[in-house]
């Protein structure tokens, strides 16, 4: 049986898992319980329901899928890879799979720090698989706190003997972050004449680096996707009208593709990103 992995729990992933099922396909959903969904007071125009909060909505959906059976897993995806068929990386175990759905949300807001967005592209990544090799050997910091950024410094540890981690003022949540020189203090700027160059604190004391890795939070749909080569425009991920995107078996649905932030088109991308998963599973078949 032909297997499919969905990232994303929310309406775009769960209406994907639904189809996909149905049609008799190995599914496996992976999700984080924080989803965007959960913050919306009230909805109040989805078809056919009067009233349900965005939380109440999400848990509706999370049960409708465990009741036809389908494998919920709630654990963080950290990277995929790509090689014919997809791994599907955790921090615990790697999953293969023939097909891969991406659904989980919008693009992560840019942390509000004066100089970062000046500062992408020139110096500033969101993507260690991506731009690591390019700071072979030079001073590299990664900003984050948690499981995606130390899965994120952990590969960069590999290309040069000097990596920072930077908290920004939060505390740690992923103790491997700790065996790197830490700084936990709130950044202030991000400072260079034409590339970065420096961190200044706010305690006015300076980092001198040549490239800032971004981690904040869980790897969303965007990040993922960069990681293989996914084509991405303006943090939407490209796909054409069938959810596919430029590489054969993966399909993004919802809010990491472009158009309307709203449940009823997360629905039907998820169902249409189904519906062609399907049919390209029986034609490799």
């Amino acid at each position: 049986m032909s297997k499919v992995i969905i990232i994303g729990g929310g309406p775009a992933g769960i209406s994907a898992a639904l189809y996909a099922k149905r049609a008799n396909l190995d599914v496996s959903v992976f999700y984080m319980p924080n989803s965007s969904l959960n913050k919306a007071h009230m909805i109040e125009n989805y078809y056919g329901i009067e009233q349900i909060s965005g939380q109440d909505l999400y848990e509706a959906g999370i049960k409708q899928a465990q009741r036809l059976n389908i494998e919920m897993i709630p654990e963080e995806v950290l990277s995929l890879e790509y090689t014919g068929r997809f791994n599907v990386v955790t921090g615990t175990n790697t999953y293969e799979a023939d097909a891969l759905i991406l659904a989980t949300g919008a693009y992560r807001a840019t942390p509000p720090i004066k100089g970062l967005k000046e500062k992408e592209g020139k110096g500033v990544s969101y993507c260690a698989v991506c731009d690591g090799f390019f700071y072979r050997k030079k001073r590299v910091a990664v900003l984050g706190d948690a499981s995606y950024a130390a899965h994120e410094a952990e590969y960069l540890s590999n290309l040069t003997p000097t990596l920072h981690i930077l908290t920004n003022g939060k505390e740690i949540k992923d103790d491997k972050l700790r065996q790197y020189e830490l700084h936990t203090g709130k950044i202030k700027a991000i400072e260079g004449e034409v590339k970065i160059e420096r961190i200044v604190f706010e305690d006015d004391s300076v980092l001198e680096i040549d490239g800032l890795f971004i981690a904040e939070g869980s790897a969303g749909s965007v990040d993922l996707a960069r990681k293989i080569g996914t084509l991405i425009e303006n943090n939407k991920i490209v796909v054409d009208e069938n959810m596919r995107t430029n590489i054969p078996g993966l399909y993004a649905c919802g809010d990491c593709t472009k158009g309307l932030l709203q449940v009823s088109k997360a629905v039907y991308e998820g169902a249409q990103a189904a519906t062609d998963v399907i049919k390209f599973l029986r034609k490799k078949d």
